[in-house]
């Protein structure tokens, strides 16, 4: 039976999320890749473990995680807690969301309606064997369904307690302020937005969405800090086989251009100059902006999950550093 590192709560960073009661990890475990039907079983639950003994407790899917066997990335962390991490629950937080395709027809579709959000919550509890999760979002922004549905759904949601806390995912900062206003009328606890963010993916600041996000009190989970691995040290000295590049899932092989190469080449020297690994300091660089509370990272091996945990202890910059940073990703 799994038995946990008994330090795992004392180098973990954990955050406020917004202005909510919530603490995240710092740093989280995101379960969209590596997770699925074809993935390796003792692999996903030494990836948990590894985890859960480094102080990373919240786990974040989605009811489509897993593709092209939808909801099967829930299944296998449901068997992962009945394995022995189940008896931990109340140290966990976990979040699942809804809102892209899903199962055939209408209501399966891509959308932000009251019975796809329920029925697909529903799901996914029974997926997991959970009687609620502690963060449930509505995934995409659905420009055929009145916001004002999607918020009455996801209240409905709370009040039936099936989720503690409601967020959002790829809102920018219109829609974000837009639907804010109906769960503020509605006292919803409405606590989290979860958008892509990394050094090479700045929208959220030529959007606004950090600071609005900061302003009013919502915190972000941010995904993708890595650009689909690219923020690391796999790609410089070619493209190794077994990364998503070499094996052909990922959109991001348009992204590794001479110029984007050029530039993870310095950031890489100057991740050294710091004592970090490039994927460490690129994670380090998402957690500096005080907009975010914690950053979701994948892994396909738990040694992955160990190294870039290490990015909170070097979460400061100076302002050279910073200059310096500013500086490639404009060359």
């Amino acid at each position: 039976m799994y038995q946990p590192n008994q330090n795992r709560y004392q180098k973990m960073i954990y955050n406020h999320c917004g202005k909510s009661g919530l603490k995240l990890s710092a740093v989280s475990l995101g379960l969209w890749q590596n997770f699925g039907h074809t993935g390796n079983f003792s692999n996903m639950e030494a990836m948990i473990h590894t985890a859960f003994d480094l102080g990373i407790t919240h786990f974040d899917l989605a009811n489509n995680y897993g593709n092209p066997y939808n909801g099967s990335a829930e299944e296998n962390f449901g068997r992962i807690l009945d394995r022995g991490m189940r008896q931990f629950r109340d140290e966990l937080c976990i979040s699942t969301k809804a809102g892209y395709e899903m199962w055939a027809g209408p209501y399966g579709d891509r959308n932000g309606s009251r019975k796809y959000l329920i029925a697909s919550l529903d799901q996914s509890l029974k997926r997991m064997g959970l009687e609620y999760v502690d963060i449930f979002y509505h995934h995409i922004y659905d420009p055929n369904t009145p916001l004002e549905e999607t918020a009455l759904a996801l209240h409905q949601i709370v009040t039936q307690g099936k989720a503690l806390y409601i967020g959002i995912s790829n809102y920018n900062e219109g829609k974000t302020a837009e639907i804010m206003q109906y769960f503020k009328e509605m006292h919803t606890p409405f606590i989290v937005n979860q958008p892509s963010y990394s050094m090479f993916n700045r929208w959220i600041e030529q959007d606004g969405l950090d600071e609005f996000a900061a302003e009013n009190g919502i915190g972000l989970a941010v995904f993708s800090p890595l650009f689909q691995g690219m923020l690391t040290d796999k790609y410089l000295n070619g493209i190794p086989a077994d990364s998503r590049i070499g094996k052909g899932n990922t959109w991001i092989a348009k992204e590794l251009t001479e110029e984007n190469l050029s530039r993870i080449r310095a950031l890489n020297e100057l991740a050294q100059t710091r004592g970090q690994k490039l994927s460490q300091m690129a994670l380090s660089w998402v957690l500096h902006n005080k907009a975010v509370a914690t950053v979701l990272i994948g892994a396909s091996r738990p040694e992955q999950i160990a190294e870039n945990a290490k990015c909170i202890e070097k979460l400061e910059f100076t302002e050279e550093e910073i200059a310096r940073i500013e500086e490639i990703l404009k060359s």
